[in-house]
């Protein structure tokens, strides 16, 4: 007993005090928002938009991209001849609609994600529970999404918890790209979550597809006859830009 006490002594807190002090250090190879500097892009150049494999910048339009397909592969800045494109270390990535991941150039800011209004938060603010459906996923997101629930986070702290079943949740958090043949069941899943629900979308897959966009075998991330609420946009999301938005949509943060 007296080993386990001094061990347990010599641990410490051993969960993060985000939000209320500081973020975690993430490391150098942790990758958020790109960057452009399009001063330094040569007349004509599409290189960047080229190598991307999933279509997320614009050809036409330097600068412009969709951090709903941005799977933060690097390729963009590798292809990249005059080394216009960075990332940036901000985890700080979720929204509440589909069209604010689209960023215009590279001075538009990144609206982040507001609270639920209304009856929605007073409802949801203090207690969430989530049913977490991984629809097709490589189990990246998952992982990142399963962490929370570990000393290190304590997601339970804040009063958000997963689920077994979707008839004791309030929402769902979704993740890949959604397969044709789960459609069916993911749309029965929503059905049986109790009204007022929530929906939210967890890795660039459930957004738009991620890397098997446009294939026949996926819906291209979840389907429009399923509302979404919070878009969590990465590939996978850290576990920190998740637990950033989650806690944005409940007014914790």
């Amino acid at each position: 007993m007296r080993k386990v006490i001094l061990a347990r002594m010599f641990q410490g807190h051993r969960t993060i005090r985000y939000p209320a002090g500081p973020p975690p250090a993430l490391p150098d190879r942790f990758r958020g928002r790109p960057l452009f500097d399009t001063s330094r892009c040569p007349v004509g150049c599409h290189a960047c938009a080229d190598a991307c494999p999933t279509g997320a910048l614009d050809r036409e339009r330097i600068g412009r991209i969709d951090l709903g397909r941005c799977i933060f592969c690097t390729d963009c800045a590798t292809a990249c001849p005059v080394s216009a494109i960075s990332f940036s270390t901000d985890h700080r990535l979720s929204v509440r609609r589909r069209e604010e991941l689209v960023l215009e150039d590279e001075n538009a800011e990144l609206r982040q994600a507001e609270a639920l209004a209304g009856k929605m938060k007073r409802l949801l603010g203090r207690s969430l529970k989530l049913r977490v459906v991984s629809a097709g996923g490589c189990n990246a997101c998952e992982a990142d999404v399963n962490v929370l629930t570990t000393i290190g986070w304590d997601l339970g702290r804040f009063g958000i918890q997963y689920v077994a079943s979707p008839r004791h949740a309030d929402g769902l958090l979704i993740t890949g790209p959604v397969p044709k043949n789960m459609e069916l069941a993911l749309k029965k899943t929503y059905d049986a979550v109790p009204d007022p629900r929530i929906v939210i979308a967890v890795g660039t897959c459930a957004i738009s597809g991620g890397p098997f966009i446009g294939l026949d075998e996926v819906t291209d991330g979840i389907p429009q006859t399923i509302p979404v609420d919070l878009f969590v946009p990465g590939c996978p999301p850290h576990p920190l830009t998740i637990l950033d938005g989650l806690l944005r949509l409940v007014g914790k943060l």
